[in-house]
């Protein structure tokens, strides 16, 4: 496995990561206690270090399976977890995010996860009325001086509110959504993060789960998992399933990509290997419901970059047939 550096915090961490958001078991479908566990504990065995969770992912249950994880093992300090806040947490929008609520959802976290400070703590997709006057950030920043939080960053929908997001005083990541099908970050937030040495830190790296290249317009989904029920964004940002482009077209269009995977590679190794190809990328997060699916992402990192004439042919294929079919904010 290798590392990037994660400037805020001072420490290398694993450039493939484990998403949790799964082991909540609400929006993908039921995870049992002990296969949750056995695929933290195959990433962790695979070099994964970088753990991402949220307040909301099933009620706490994502955070505190990650505590009990962590609670058995001797080398918890080998390994950095970083949770959100702001998406379902008690009293809601937007009492969410005063003061004393903030305050709160940080020691919740600390509570489910067993640890003394949180690694980091990053604002989960909050809409920008909430955030332009500033408070929350200042109590973040508060946080950090308290010791409860090591570090702060937001996870965002949109590109233009990851450069916004930019301008905040101490930030330390941006979490977003890139993949063969979202390059939109390449050219609107790559450098100034760069610059600044904002971590990034990419979500749905898979596209959930298209650019694994086993589904078909045909598939289907269990009652509780987002791809059933949000395919057209009824409950959430419509781009947090199948990258805004729907089953059908994102099948077809996962389809036209499968000549570029080599031999010796999965199709969902080859798309975490064109992420990992940024060196703006800090860490990818693709998720996992079962220990081998996290080894095989985890080896992602082991594959060689792609040729340069790939990575421009991709390039024209998302220009051409993938951006004029995105929906939602972007």
């Amino acid at each position: 496995m290798n590392h990037r550096e994660f400037h805020s915090l001072g420490r290398n961490v694993s450039e493939v990561g484990l998403g949790t958001w799964q082991l909540g078991g609400a929006e993908w479908g039921d995870v049992p206690e002990n296969q949750a566990i056995e695929t933290l504990q195959a990433a962790a065995e695979s070099g994964v270090t970088f753990i991402d969770t949220a307040d909301i992912y099933g009620s706490g249950r994502s955070e505190t399976l990650i505590g009990k994880f962590l609670s058995n093992r001797t080398d918890r300090e080998a390994f950095t977890v970083v949770t959100k806040f702001g998406r379902g947490s008690d009293p809601g929008w937007p009492d969410n995010f005063k003061h004393e609520n903030l305050v709160a959802h940080a020691e919740d976290s600390i509570r489910r996860l067993g640890v003394d400070a949180l690694d980091l703590t990053q604002t989960h997709c909050v809409p920008s009325e909430y955030l332009d006057d500033g408070s929350v950030w200042e109590t973040m920043r508060s946080l950090v001086k308290q010791g409860k939080i090591k570090s702060f960053g937001a996870s965002v929908e949109s590109m233009d509110e990851a450069v916004e997001c930019l301008n905040v005083d101490g930030l330390g990541s941006l979490q977003i959504i890139f993949n063969v099908f979202r390059q939109k970050p390449i050219d609107d937030l790559f450098a100034k993060a760069a610059e600044k040495q904002v971590a990034l830190i990419v979500r749905l790296p898979l596209a959930s789960g298209l650019l694994a290249g086993k589904f078909s317009a045909e598939s289907t989904f269990g009652e509780k998992d987002h791809r059933s029920f949000n395919a057209d964004g009824d409950a959430f940002n419509v781009g947090e399933t199948f990258a805004g482009l729907g089953l059908e077209k994102g099948t077809q269009l996962a389809d036209l990509l499968k000549k570029y995977v080599p031999d010796n590679a999965t199709m969902a190794q080859w798309a975490l290997r064109w992420c990992l190809d940024f060196p703006e990328v800090t860490t990818v997060i693709p998720g996992a419901t079962r220990s081998e699916q996290a080894v095989s992402n985890a080896a992602a990192s082991d594959l060689e970059s792609l040729p340069e004439s790939v990575h421009a042919e991709l390039r024209e294929f998302y220009k051409e047939q993938v951006e004029p079919f995105v929906r939602g904010k972007y």
